[in-house]
């Protein structure tokens, strides 16, 4: 029997608070602080590098998954980052890439096409980038910001998963995971979580540590959407405003525990194989 996508996430986030994995977090620098912030609360150890003798150290020594984001991207992070995904390679360590900004901004777009090619576990961003970095039509943008419904980049997420093998992560209102062939859909969130910088390149992180730990890399991505879905709808509740609902975010992630998932993740199959994912 296939297992409910609630208790694979409800799973995943056990494991991330027994395990505390160390995550390479190759991000930009507007979001450095919240993202270490909410890998802490979750369990997850975050480290900034930018040196590419410390990378190769720490991948081959104790990193347990690494994020690639390139929300600030400069020539010299590029060529980093391209070193960091082989390494990673090489040692065994999953990794996710954030393709932030990607279509509108043409030097990244083609960055992120050359990090693909050393195929990471998982692959998260909101309509507009999973269409554009899938090559398909419909990529419309305004800076960071998606123009396309994350519904309408669900099949551009299947064809870039069997493309490169690893699992897709569109964001939105809601959020859809897919493997190429089962999609899950998660509706949990809120919409404040748009209106604090770093929430969803912080989620890349999170995503990172899911994927270090869980069986899957779509089991992974369940449960990213699921934990921070939750956390965000829990702390709009009580903090509505962008200021105080940061602060929150964090508690509410910090107190979430497996529990809470199995009674309030709201996570449908969409389209699914008959076997377990």
């Amino acid at each position: 029997m296939m297992n409910h996508p609630q208790n694979i996430a409800a799973e995943v986030l056990a494991e991330l608070r027994r395990n505390r994995p160390l995550i390479l977090c190759l991000t930009n620098n507007v979001v450095q602080d919240i993202t270490a912030n909410m890998l802490l609360a979750t369990g997850g150890v975050p480290v900034m590098l930018t040196h590419s003798d410390e990378i190769h150290d720490l991948l081959h020594s104790c990193a347990n998954g690494m994020l690639v984001n390139v929300g600030t991207l400069s020539e010299a992070q590029a060529q980093t980052m391209l070193h960091a995904v082989k390494e990673a390679a090489r040692a065994r360590i999953p990794w996710v890439l954030d393709p932030v900004a990607i279509g509108l901004l043409q030097y990244r777009t083609r960055v992120c096409g050359e990090l693909l090619q050393t195929p990471p576990g998982m692959i998260r961003g909101n309509a507009s980038e999973i269409i554009a970095l899938a090559g398909a039509e419909g990529a419309l943008c305004r800076g960071v910001e998606s123009g396309a419904d994350s519904k309408a980049a669900i099949s551009a997420a299947q064809a870039l998963a069997r493309t490169t093998g690893a699992a897709v992560l569109v964001t939105g209102e809601t959020d859809y995971a897919t493997d190429g062939h089962t999609i899950i859909a998660c509706y949990n969130g809120h919409e404040i979580m748009t209106r604090v910088t770093g929430v969803g390149c912080a989620m890349g992180a999170l995503a990172a540590a899911c994927l270090s730990i869980a069986p899957t890399p779509l089991k992974a991505a369940i449960a990213t959407a699921a934990i921070l879905g939750i956390a965000g709808e829990r702390a709009a509740a009580r903090a509505p405003r962008p200021g105080s609902f940061a602060a929150a975010l964090l508690d509410e992630l910090d107190a979430l525990t497996p529990d809470d998932i199995i009674r309030h993740a709201r996570l449908d199959f969409i389209q699914h194989r008959k076997q377990e994912i």
